[in-house]
């Protein structure tokens, strides 16, 4: 697998598996459920097997809602996946307490972008983001994410998601530096 080139990561993930994030805040498991969105859990298992989620910044986080990460840290990286977009998966689970789904920009548009839920946001069902699995260790550490920045520009004080697909981490790391960040993902 090349993280640069997509065309290279077209495993079909098992039917379930677990993931163990290292992040800023300490270790976080993920247990994935292809039964609940394919085209998700296939798209996330590549991502992690092709070393997506190395130094990856929960850029969005809103107290009481969500985090979200999943622009990658190199523009050149970012660039390559940006239009990379994975069908719509049918809604089978709700979008509760510590719940990861695709973050989408409306219908067919999942990229690499996810979030995780804070809360119960079973709202987000009928939106259309489909849940692929939930954390089952280390929700402590998700909660303790920094949320200071919230809301990204230019509704917020939070960084642009334009331009940390241009400029990637160093323009977080020099003007968003309380960010927390997912510092290494695997399959366990």
């Amino acid at each position: 697998m090349d993280i640069k080139n997509p065309e290279t990561t077209d495993l079909k993930a098992p039917d379930k598996f677990r993931t163990k994030f290292k992040t800023t805040k300490g270790d976080v498991t993920l247990e994935i459920n292809r039964d609940w969105s394919a085209n998700g859990a296939d798209r996330f298992y590549n991502l992690v097997k092709a070393g997506f989620f190395t130094d990856i910044a929960f850029f969005r986080v809103i107290e009481g809602f969500m985090a979200q990460f999943g622009i990658h840290g190199d523009p050149d990286v970012s660039g390559a996946w940006e239009n990379q977009i994975i069908k719509d998966d049918e809604v089978n689970a709700s979008n509760t307490r510590g719940r990861i789904s695709f973050a989408t920009a409306g219908p067919d548009t999942r990229t690499t972008q996810l979030f995780i839920n804070f809360g119960d946001n079973s709202f987000l069902d009928d939106q259309g983001f489909s849940p692929i699995g939930e954390v089952v260790e280390g929700m402590e550490n998700i909660d303790a994410l920094y949320k200071e920045y919230g809301e990204g520009a230019p509704h917020g004080k939070g960084p642009s998601q334009g331009y940390i697909h241009r400029a990637g981490n160093a323009y977080l790391k020099e003007n968003f530096p309380e960010l927390d960040y997912i510092l290494s993902a695997e399959i366990i």
